[in-house]
């Protein structure tokens, strides 16, 4: 990758669910994120969600998906419009620069932008996996202290973004 690197996100065509389908995941991190390319087909199946591709200067290097059902990520509603994230990642040739954090905060963007009545973001996050905590902090995620049991990684925690309108305008910063 050269120096300057453009993070930007992208619903996935045709042409990018090619690149997401070939994104590799480091040893241990399919456990967090899952098979992309069944999290792929089960998203472009789903009316109430969108795949997602993760771009750097064009390239895929990573996959999320937006999930918009009522009880999406922590099994209830939240009592307002909400968007959950799930199967975040980054491909293992690209991690370790700061790429997650930037898509992270594109996201959000891309959610303000095209979802604009979208007024909160939940995701969770693997108890154990340090450094996507630490990145979803840095994308203005705060860690709410509730824990979701289970799953193939075991306990997670459940983190939320404040997202409002006008906040374009404003940078997220960490707490």
């Amino acid at each position: 990758m050269p120096a300057h690197v453009l993070v930007h996100v992208a619903p996935a065509t045709p042409t990018l669910s090619a690149g997401i389908r070939a994104l590799r995941l480091a040893p241990g991190q399919r456990d967090y994120a899952g098979d992309v390319a069944f999290n792929l087909a089960n998203a472009l199946d789903d009316s109430l969600s969108e795949p997602m591709a993760i771009l750097a200067n064009g390239r895929v290097i990573g996959y999320y998906r937006l999930d918009f059902a009522p009880r999406a990520v922590v099994g209830r509603d939240l009592g307002m419009p909400h968007a959950g994230v799930r199967a975040f990642c980054i491909d293992e040739r690209h991690q370790g620069r700061g790429l997650g954090a930037r898509a992270a905060t594109a996201m959000l963007a891309d959610l303000r932008r095209r979802h604009p009545e979208i007024r909160l973001v939940v995701l969770t996050v693997h108890c154990g996996n340090r450094v996507a905590v630490s990145t979803y902090r840095r994308a203005g995620f705060v860690p709410t202290g509730e824990l979701q049991p289970g799953g193939r990684a075991g306990p997670q925690y459940v983190m939320l973004h404040a997202s409002v309108p006008d906040m374009h305008s404003r940078q997220a910063t960490a707490p």
